[in-house]
């Protein structure tokens, strides 16, 4: 088990677990929705569906297992939507140029596209989304603050 925690400790192979699992979810919806309504719909609305679900899906296993964060979060998801947005900019445009110009099947053509992107991702979410904030004293309020000076010149005096 030590050598699994060992593993597990590594930033990089979380990172390759959670996104491997992220990539076979993002890939299953599409693939899915593609199953049940290709024929009623395009493929970049199924694209699109099928990203919502997929980045809230990896924001949650980024946050919690990869990059371990707490707190606050709402700014922490608007960056990492950003990036997800430039990924589904990149999968807009690569999509049907796939599809049209290559007469690739759409299902090919979305798992050429996966692998550039979660190369990219995982750069981008370490360097800005998920980014260590330098450590900094964390605002203690006013009332703690002088139970805590009460209880250190308690100690003092005795």
């Amino acid at each position: 088990m030590s050598k699994l925690n060992r593993l597990w400790s590594s930033q990089k192979i979380r990172y390759l677990v959670i996104g491997g699992y992220n990539t076979l979810f993002g890939y299953g919806c599409f693939a899915l929705l593609w199953w049940l309504f290709g024929q009623q719909l395009h493929y970049i609305v199924l694209l699109t569906i099928s990203h919502i679900l997929s980045v809230i899906n990896a924001y949650l296993g980024y946050r919690l297992f990869v990059f371990q964060r707490k707190g606050k979060w709402l700014k922490e998801f608007f960056k990492f939507n950003l990036v997800y947005l430039g990924t589904f900019a990149i999968n807009l445009v690569a999509l049907p140029f796939l599809i049209e110009e290559f007469k690739l099947h759409a299902l090919i053509a979305q798992a050429l596209i996966i692998v550039i992107t979660v190369l990219a991702s995982y750069v981008i979410h370490n360097k800005m989304t998920f980014k260590k904030q330098p450590n900094t004293k964390q605002k203690i309020p006013a009332s703690k603050k002088r139970k805590k000076t009460k209880k250190r010149n308690k100690r003092r005096k005795k």
